[in-house]
């Protein structure tokens, strides 16, 4: 019964998610918006880790086209950190974004490592 009990704590501490959307060119712009105006103070324009906020973090944030992803790399992964934030730093959880907006985010900070 403990084991139960603490899968479904886990399930619920890290965020019940469904499964990812269909990328497609609406929710990339999505994306890309809610980037600038949630991300790139502290990660940058291109993603770089050097917006002007997170100039000052330390430590720094990831630059999305040179780190290694503390949490994975795919999309379920990022998603799972934006919404639960990264412990010891200074990423922060989004839950509150809508969950649509989340993935949509995801897809973009991969098209973000994608382009360098």
């Amino acid at each position: 019964m403990k084991k139960i009990a603490i899968s479904v704590g886990f399930l619920l501490a890290v965020g019940l998610m469904a499964a990812p959307p269909k990328l497609t060119p609406e929710l990339l712009k999505k994306g890309a918006d809610s980037y600038k105006a949630t991300c790139m103070a502290c990660h940058g324009a291109t993603g770089a880790g050097d917006g002007e906020v997170g100039k000052m973090l330390k430590p720094p944030p990831r630059n999305f086209s040179k780190d290694k992803f503390k949490q994975g790399s795919k999309p379920a992964d990022i998603f799972k950190t934006l919404t639960n934030g990264v412990t010891g730093t200074a990423m922060a959880a989004y839950p509150h974004l809508p969950e649509e907006e989340r993935w949509a985010l995801a897809y973009y900070v991969l098209e973000l490592k994608n382009k360098h």
